[in-house]
């Protein structure tokens, strides 16, 4: 008989050893409910998106707290479905209403989510490399298309009131046997919807129904196993989800009836206390952290230097550990297309270390130069902005075809239409709407690229509308109109503010002289004023040798204009050779051989030719654009010629009475210079006739008998062999007129 203590004693055990067994943890406290993240997946997903989530997953995964098999030691992931297309805008710029497209009004339906970016968030979310991510699908909106597929991958589906999922081949107009195929391997990992309606959902061809068969049994049917039952009599009651030919829709209620939906949750609180979370965070999918960015600035004309140099500094920040951003202001003509391509492939694809690569076209992105706007995602435009149309690059159709592969990157990973940006380059390729007939999806195609897909004539599936003009370039609004631009913009922190960023990054690392300069070169009046200025200097040093002052004046001006011109990417050496050796005929002509010959007309023809091409890329224009350039550069050549001609009227007017230069300009002789302090009498030769034996421009030689002396025109230009007249005898100087 055990004593009263020792059984108090064995009861205190017994009590411990059950308290043990129930609750091994009692000693630990309470564990306070866990905080979640709230991701909204964009609707219709880019393939930049499923990188930027799959990255967000990633880190979770790898920052998730290690504890115990339950789900207190996860890290609940809510990823919010919600209306396909809620997200973004349609293909024409307005608000998706999610109904079939009106063929005579061209109300049309967004841009789809591809079957392989959708295959490649459900591949991920439902391996095992996120098994310390619980990820939980909240369907708060009609999910059609492949949207359909993240609900079926993940662990556990909540949905609103109004949530449904459907229609997963609603864009396909050619159901692929492999889609449905893959649907089924993706569902069957969760099992959370039944085989057949995962069929269902799928290919809308199939009639859909719940049925109760003889052997008391309830199942899904559809396809061939429902025609099979009802034809084997083993069907007692039915009741039809989808007849033949109509996309299968599961709505709140019926998800919640077939156990596929836990639960029916109408907000974020909802879903925070369904859940258990203390905290349900939102977070942009665009960010991984804080958004750090850097600015680019891509002005002037594409070079080969200046594009390199762009890469240089791009590469320099992917270094910098917290630099995850770039912003790209872009103000171009264009100018190389196969530099642009390169630039744009470093923007479509620049590495998992940079989260977003954002857009400004600030005044125009012509020619080649919309390749790289097109490679932004998101790309905003200034409300005056221009974008496409003829550069300062004369694309041929084979030009663009090379680039092909790039087209397609670029349009893959930020959901722009690849017909759309290869029509922006070749103006000769004929871009149209089409509407499929059955599904209302609306694209941007050829008619060739119709036919080769469908391998049948177009009008079968596809209607052709209107043809869209790409060839004089898109404003603002029709680029947003056509989803290759996503809103408009009037300042950078706007710009800065779509990619994350709180404030106008800082510029890339480059020298702030030189930035001046490209923004002073882009200043045609500026380019103007440095050669008329130039060139009226250069003439008065010519008029009056040994001034000085002017000739350094003229030099610096003609030096500041050729470096603007080739930071802008216009002026090579080419250019430079041109202008000075033009400069240089001008002068022997003034200086060594006075007249006017073939230097004189060799060296203004040189300097026009040499100013002209530092204003452009081109040597005869091809297009409208290099029409326009070319007349601009005529009409600054011409601008400092008449420089040049302004310089030797203020010589003639002003020279010999300014003050500081009455030293320096030759005077005109008193007449009564003392006789001893000449050098030859010419007093006889006045009144006299004789030859001239050289021009007179105005000064040279003439014969009067057989002498042969220096002379200067009266202010016109003299023949040689003219007959001319003494007027004038001063000293040294005879001045003398042409006789008729």
């Amino acid at each position: 008989m055990v004593p009263g203590w020792g059984r108090s004693l064995w009861c205190l055990v017994v009590a411990f050893l059950c308290i043990l067994c129930v609750r091994p943890g009692w000693a630990q406290t309470t564990a306070t409910p866990d905080t979640g993240v709230l991701i909204d997946v964009p609707s219709p997903l880019t393939a930049r998106d499923v990188d930027r989530i799959l990255a967000r997953l990633s880190q979770i995964a790898v920052t998730s707290k290690r504890g115990d098999a339950s789900d207190s030691g996860r890290t609940t992931v809510v990823m919010r479905l919600r209306e396909s297309g809620a997200n973004e805008r349609t293909d024409t710029g307005r608000p998706s209403e999610n109904q079939p497209a009106n063929e005579s009004d061209g109300t049309s339906f967004t841009r789809a989510t591809t079957f392989e970016d959708a295959l490649k968030i459900a591949r991920a979310v439902s391996s095992a490399d996120l098994k310390r991510v619980r990820v939980v699908a909240w369907v708060d909106g009609a999910v059609s298309g492949h949207d359909v597929l993240l609900p079926l991958a993940s662990e556990t589906i909540l949905v609103s009131s109004a949530g449904s999922i459907g229609d997963a081949g609603r864009f396909e107009p050619q159901l692929d046997d492999t889609i449905g195929v893959l649907y089924q391997s993706i569902a069957r990992r969760r099992a959370l919807i039944p085989t057949e309606l995962v069929d269902g959902l799928v290919d809308s061809s199939q009639e859909v129904a719940n049925v109760n068969l003889i052997d008391g049994e309830s199942s899904f049917l559809s396809g061939d196993s429902l025609l099979a039952a009802r034809s084997d009599g083993r069907v007692v009651s039915e009741t039809t989800l989808a007849n033949a030919g109509e996309p299968l829709v599961l709505d709140a209620n019926q998800l919640r009836q077939i156990r596929a939906a836990a639960a029916v949750v109408d907000s974020e609180g909802t879903v925070s206390d369904w859940l258990e979370l203390n905290e349900l965070q939102s977070d942009d999918p665009r960010s991984i952290d804080q958004a750090v960015g850097r600015l680019v600035r891509v002005t002037g004309n594409i070079t080969g230097s200046r594009v390199r140099r762009w890469q240089s500094n791009l590469a320099a920040s992917i270094d910098s550990p917290d630099v995850n951003t770039w912003l790209v202001a872009i103000d171009s003509p264009g100018g190389n297309l196969n530099r642009s391509a390169s630039l744009a492939a470093t923007l479509a694809d620049p590495g998992i270390a940079i989260q977003a690569v954002g857009g400004w076209v600030t005044g125009e992105a012509r020619g080649d130069a919309a390749l790289i706007a097109l490679a932004c995602q998101p790309l905003l435009m200034s409300p005056e902005a221009t974008i496409g149309g003829s550069g300062a690059d004369a694309m041929s159709p084979e030009d663009v075809q090379r680039q092909s592969e790039l087209i397609d990157m670029i349009a893959e990973s930020t959901g722009r239409s690849a017909a759309l940006i290869r029509g922006m380059l070749d103006p000769s390729l004929s871009v149209h709407r089409y509407v499929h007939r059955r599904s209302g999806r609306v694209r941007y195609a050829t008619s060739e690229q119709i036919r080769q897909e469908t391998n049948e004539d177009e009008s079968s599936d596809w209607q052709r509308m209107e043809k869209i003009e790409l060839g004089s370039g898109l404003n603002a609004s029709q680029a947003i109109e056509l989803g290759l631009a996503e809103a408009t913009s009037e300042s950078l922190q706007v710009a800065a503010a779509s990619v994350g960023l709180n404030e106008v990054p800082p510029e890339l690392s480059d020298r702030g002289i030189v930035r001046w300069v490209e923004r002073l070169g882009g200043q045609t009046g500026l380019a103007m004023s440095l050669l008329v200025i130039g060139f009226m200097m250069l003439s008065i040093e010519a008029s009056a040798p040994g001034l000085g002052l002017p000739g350094f004046i003229s030099l610096v001006c003609f030096a500041f204009f050729f470096w603007i011109k080739y930071l802008a990417g216009t002026a090579e050496w080419a250019e430079l050779l041109a202008f000075g050796l033009g400069l240089a005929c001008i002068g022997i002509e003034i200086f060594v051989l006075p007249g006017f010959g073939v230097f004189g007309v060799g060296g203004l023809i040189l300097t026009a030719i040499g100013v002209m091409l530092m204003s452009q890329t081109f040597v005869i224009p091809q297009n409208a654009y290099q029409l326009g350039e070319l007349t601009r550069g005529l009409w600054v050549a011409l601008g400092g010629l008449g420089g040049c001609v302004l310089g030797m009227i203020l010589v003639r007017m002003y020279l010999p009475q300014a003050a500081l230069a009455t030293g320096l300009s030759m005077g005109v002789p008193e007449a009564n210079l003392d006789e001893s302090e000449r050098l030859a009498h010419y007093d006889d030769l006045m009144g006299q006739t004789g030859e001239a034996t050289t021009p007179l421009r105005p000064s040279g030689k003439a014969r009067f008998g057989e002498r042969i002396v220096p002379v200067v025109s009266d202010a016109t230009a003299i023949d040689a062999g003219q007959s001319i007249r003494v007027i004038q005898v001063l000293g040294n100087r005879i001045t003398v007129e042409a006789v008729d």
